[in-house]
């Protein structure tokens, strides 16, 4: 088995090169031994749910790890990655709102915020 850190970071930036949003990553060892983490993220297509799903794939195998499964491909609307010790669930908005999944896995596992880049300065006048 891969390392668990190495893996969700792998499909954390899968996820960000192919711009999902909301990504939530909850810890969830306490709750199942079957897997340590769910992440959770938005698309806002079925085009981009696709691309995304994709990507996480080939980064995810990139870094050693391996997909035992994924569901929902062809759907557009959801799409259920396996690799192991993560489940990785990319849905659109109104999907994600109606499931809930957050509720079901408790609170997110904090992550270290992005780097922003400053605004600019509004123009007065």
């Amino acid at each position: 088995m891969m390392d668990l850190r190495k893996l969700q970071k792998a499909a954390l930036a899968a996820l960000e090169d192919i711009k999902a949003r909301e990504v939530e990553v909850f810890d969830v060892t306490h709750l199942t031994s079957m897997f340590d983490r769910v992440i959770i993220a938005s698309a806002d297509s079925a085009r981009q749910l696709k691309a995304l799903a994709s990507h996480v794939q080939e980064e995810a195998k990139a870094a050693g790890g391996r997909v035992y499964g994924v569901e929902g491909e062809d759907g557009g609307d959801w799409v259920l990655l396996d690799l192991g010790d993560i489940i990785l669930h990319i849905m659109q908005p109104a999907v994600r709102s109606h499931y809930n999944l957050e509720e079901l896995w408790g609170q997110p596992k904090p992550r270290k915020p992005r780097a922003r880049r400053k605004a600019a300065p509004a123009r007065s006048g």
